[in-house]
């Protein structure tokens, strides 16, 4: 038996009888087929020829991966180049609208001081400030209130030493002791310094405002605190008035009370510091008080529970400040580093000083309210 000839699969094999060499199907056959046949048939050419166009190439290695090609849009049809559409350049303007010009480099500094906070990286001194908390968070929450609703315009800045140890000396009102947290704000704006105050008892009796106050550089308003922080280079900011200032009523208003029995004048004097006489104009006007209830006081232990035209009228309103206008100006600094070994033991000379520093500021509270336009202007 002769061998059979080997046809290649899919070669189309060789023309049969009557084919005249062709390898289409003739009209009867596509007669039999169907229209549909006939319509593939003609469509045939089309595919052929994008069949043998070239193909791009693919990155397998980044397709095994999983890794979306990141020049165009994967298959949810976001943008995986603008991660998911997300347009930089619009969210870089929110940002400046937000902050200002400054916005990106604030908002890196509070995501460092998130991770510093997460981590635990941040330092408490011996009294319990922390300079990272209130640099970032505490200040910055007051400045609004300080430079919009009081509209705080300082004079005598220059009178603050840019290094060492100082003790600046405030007339204390306004029912609230507002006038020390923008009295910080100011000193720290305007010299870079912090201002680390001196509070009274209540101050860090009262629950989660002591600890915040500590936290945002005060400390109790003793000698030896006092003496401590100026031996360490800080300035140190006290309101000798303490509560008979704040509470005082509207009446008497821009009338200095007694300044206690001078001890921060010892305590200048054992570290031979400077004096800064600040005088507060604005403080009086945020919470006009009229009245006293004196039995609710005592019960609850408090030096006063006020009463002011809207408080407690109308309730949580009534503790919003009215915005007066506020002038404050730093005097020239007292010396007392040319007094005599022991002059802070001298009652005499202690008190002298005392009158002289309330004087000054006594003095200087009425020269502003003559140059204040009015109240709230």
């Amino acid at each position: 038996m002769a061998d059979a000839e080997v046809i290649p699969i899919g070669s189309g094999g060789r023309p049969g009888r009557g084919s005249g060499h062709r390898t289409t199907p003739s009209a009867a056959a596509r007669a039999l087929a169907g229209p549909d046949a006939r319509k593939k048939q003609r469509r045939r050419p089309r595919e052929a020829e994008k069949a043998d166009e070239p193909r791009p190439t693919t990155d397998h290695s980044a397709a095994a991966e999983g890794v979306p090609d990141v020049d165009g849009p994967d298959s949810s049809g976001l943008d995986v180049g603008g991660l998911g559409g997300l347009d930089f350049g619009r969210l870089e303007r929110a940002v400046r609208d937000l902050f200002g010009d400054d916005g990106e480099q604030r908002v890196a500094q509070w995501l460092a001081f998130l991770r510093r906070r997460l981590t635990g990286e941040y330092e408490l001194d011996e009294f319990g400030y922390d300079s990272d908390l209130t640099d970032q968070v505490l200040l910055p929450m007051l400045r609004p209130m300080v430079e919009k609703w009081f509209r705080v315009e300082v004079r005598g800045i220059e009178n603050i030493p840019s290094d060492g140890s100082a003790l600046i000396v405030a007339n204390h009102s306004g029912t609230m002791p507002l006038d020390g947290l923008v009295t910080q704000v100011v000193v720290a704006d305007h010299t870079g310094r912090p201002l680390r105050t001196l509070a009274a008892d209540l101050v860090f009796q009262t629950p989660f405002v002591g600890e915040l106050s500590r936290k945002g550089g005060a400390t109790l308003a003793n000698n030896d605190d006092a003496e401590r922080l100026l031996r360490q280079g800080n300035l140190v900011g006290v309101w000798p008035e303490g509560f008979k200032g704040l509470g005082k009523p509207f009446a008497e208003r821009y009338k200095l009370q007694r300044f206690g029995r001078g001890g921060f004048v010892s305590a200048a004097m054992r570290t031979g510091v400077p004096i800064v006489p600040c005088s507060i104009v604005g403080a009086e006007e945020i919470y006009p008080l009229v009245g006293n209830i004196a039995s609710l006081a005592r019960l609850l232990g408090v030096p006063y529970i006020p009463i002011t035209p809207f408080f407690p009228l109308l309730g949580p309103l009534g503790l919003i400040p009215l915005p007066s206008k506020w002038l404050i100006e730093f005097g020239e600094p007292i010396r007392t580093d040319d007094f005599a070994d022991g002059a802070a033991d001298d009652p005499m000379l202690v008190f002298n000083v005392t009158d002289q520093v309330r004087e000054t500021i006594q003095q200087t509270l009425y020269t502003l309210l003559m140059q204040r336009r009015s109240v709230f202007f």
